[in-house]
């Protein structure tokens, strides 16, 4: 008898499928299609949770896109002053005028202009969406300087967290250099929206240096600042393992 093939396996959700053509994360994929930029076999579609098939014409911004064959992770120690975006329509300088890359690769999360250190850009939109969800509680460990010395009951209180804009922040680690108590590390487990400077700036501290040194077990150990590199293998799977991907 001939082989029965599963009519399911040529069905994929439509966030899923421009995730994979490495353009953006799902989520950021739900915006675009709830934003009417995204078009199948011609069509407008607006609808959260839409499944395709794979042979289907799908457009976005009017430009064909398709899955990604062969996915790619780079590490970038990011410099100062350059936008976490693929593009700036203020001609602001962002990371991918120093990532050079023949496949189209996004930055996973944000990190503001003026914080530098670990960003990985990848075309893995499954990876991406992982990675910043609330749920996998990816560690994030930055090194930061404030323009005088951070007292130690503030350091307890933020510790065990706090509420900020009507938001609570989950409990973090901080480490005070003993030398000068105007620098330490804080590890969290949240990439909320310039979290780490609004922390201090409650207690009226100014942050002057902010630069992450790790994510998940990525770290920028070794790089020149505007350096990059591709993820080593052994760094892969343990992400992967991290975010259940195995």
């Amino acid at each position: 008898m001939p082989k029965q093939t599963d009519k399911n396996q040529n069905k994929i959700r439509l966030n899923k499928f421009i995730a994979e053509s490495g353009i953006c994360s799902r989520r950021k994929a739900d915006e675009l299609i709830s934003a009417g930029k995204v078009k199948v076999n011609k069509k407008v579609v607006i609808e959260l949770g839409t499944i395709i098939n794979i042979s289907d014409f799908v457009t976005v911004d009017g430009k064909p896109i398709n899955p990604e064959q062969k996915h790619i992770y780079i590490v970038l120690n990011k410099p100062k002053d350059y936008i976490t975006t693929v593009s700036d329509d203020l001609g602001r300088k962002t990371v991918m005028d120093i990532v050079k890359s023949k496949f189209r690769i996004f930055p996973v999360g944000r990190l503001d202009r003026n914080t530098t250190g670990v960003l990985l850009l990848t075309n893995d939109g499954e990876l991406a969406q992982r990675l910043t969800h609330p749920k996998y509680e990816i560690i994030r460990t930055y090194r930061v300087g404030l323009d005088k010395a951070l007292l130690p009951e503030h350091a307890h209180r933020i510790s065990k967290g706090m509420k900020i804009d009507d938001i609570e922040t989950a409990p973090c680690e901080i480490i005070i250099d003993i030398k000068d108590k105007r620098s330490f590390t804080i590890s969290l487990n949240e990439g909320k929206n310039r979290e780490v400077r609004k922390l201090f700036e409650v207690f009226g501290y100014t942050v002057k240096k902010l630069d992450r040194k790790a994510y998940a077990n990525i770290t920028n150990s070794g790089m020149n600042r505007g350096e990059y590199r591709h993820l080593k293998n052994i760094e892969l799977v343990k992400l992967k393992r991290l975010l259940g991907m195995e």
